[in-house]
């Protein structure tokens, strides 16, 4: 059985004992998240959304918190002498889903 959420903006597919990386949810290592906007949820009987499945949810386990690697953001123009740099690292949640209710 597997599920299609919505989470920070993106969908993702999950199956049960699966490892996702998603964008940062509020919540500390080693606690319980449900996601509620399942949009799919497919197996022996596939159940669509309009936009969401009623009465379906994803459980998942955080298991650690972290930032992705640097990405550098360089602008410049040339001829005339403007140059920027920048980093920036996206914050995300490492999830491991638990269960799938239908």
């Amino acid at each position: 059985m597997y599920a299609i959420i919505e989470t920070g903006g993106k969908q993702v597919k999950v199956e049960k004992g699966q490892e996702i990386y998603v964008e940062k949810v509020n919540v500390e290592s080693g606690d319980t998240v449900t996601f509620d906007k399942v949009l799919f949820v497919g197996g022996e009987d596939s159940k669509i959304g309009a936009p969401y499945v009623d009465g379906a949810s994803v459980t998942a386990k955080v298991e650690k918190q972290g930032r992705q690697k640097k990405l550098t953001v360089f602008k410049y123009k040339p001829k005339k002498n403007y140059k920027r740099k920048q980093g920036h690292r996206q914050p995300y949640t490492k999830l491991i889903v638990e269960d799938i209710n239908a």
